[in-house]
């Protein structure tokens, strides 16, 4: 599974090292998965239904916290309570931030390219910032999944673009249960959450380097992974 990308002239063109949190469940779930969908991309996940409304939800919520204050119509009407929590509680309201950080853990734009290349990406649906203190809420529509570590790197990039913030409170708002999940942190917290998760962005990274993205058989082939090609599609 080699592929090498070179110029006119015959120069290598080593692409550098970028991930986010959906990519490294991918790669931990089936680094060919991972391969053919997030880097390669000749395969194409099936957009689901769930998907279309959850594009829908995401958009009507930005269009009401924006600036312009989009009213929300009967079909959206599941996200009322929620924006309205967001619209009484004092501070600034920023909507569908995308966030990124250099391999120092330092602010870095979007698309930046060079020693200080866009590392690590996240997008913050709606963050609320109020002086040092702030909420970040991301919107779910599927079932509840409880992960602290994606509210984690989400804390880590809103802490590197916002100074001034020294206490986060992060969420995921379940909004078919009608329910939230909540993690609470400060800047204080933030080495710890690298030393737990580089060992697993390494293994990625390590695979990057060398382009070795083995299958791996799991619960996924038989109904739910579209790269048919793999020796395992369609078993268990």
């Amino acid at each position: 599974m080699q592929v090498t990308t070179t110029r006119r002239d015959g120069s290598a063109v080593n692409k550098p090292f970028a991930w986010s949190y959906s990519r490294l469940k991918n790669f931990e779930t089936c680094p060919k998965r991972s391969w053919h969908i997030d880097i390669v991309k000749d395969v194409r996940e099936e957009e689901s239904e769930q998907l279309k409304w959850g594009n829908m939800l995401h958009a009507a919520a930005a269009a009401r916290l924006s600036g312009k204050k989009i009213p929300l119509t009967a079909d959206f009407g599941v996200l009322s309570p929620w924006i309205e929590r967001f619209e009484k509680t004092p501070g600034d309201i920023l909507v569908e931030q995308k966030l990124a950080i250099a391999k120092d853990f330092g602010a870095c734009d979007w698309f930046a390219k060079g020693e200080r290349a866009a590392w690590l990406r996240v997008v913050i649906d709606v963050l609320k910032i109020n002086g040092a203190v702030a909420l970040a809420a991301d919107w779910k529509t599927g079932k509840i999944k409880e992960d602290s570590v994606q509210l984690a790197l989400n804390a880590a990039c809103i802490f590197a673009h916002f100074p001034q913030i020294q206490r986060l409170r992060t969420e995921f708002i379940w909004l078919a249960e009608d329910a939230s999940s909540r993690a609470d942190f400060s800047r204080e917290d933030m080495p710890g959450l690298w030393r737990s998760v580089l060992p697993r962005v390494d293994a990625m990274r390590h695979a990057h380097e060398t382009q070795s993205y083995p299958a791996k058989p799991g619960g996924i082939c038989k109904r739910w992974c579209p790269v048919e090609k793999c020796p395992h599609w369609g078993e268990g």
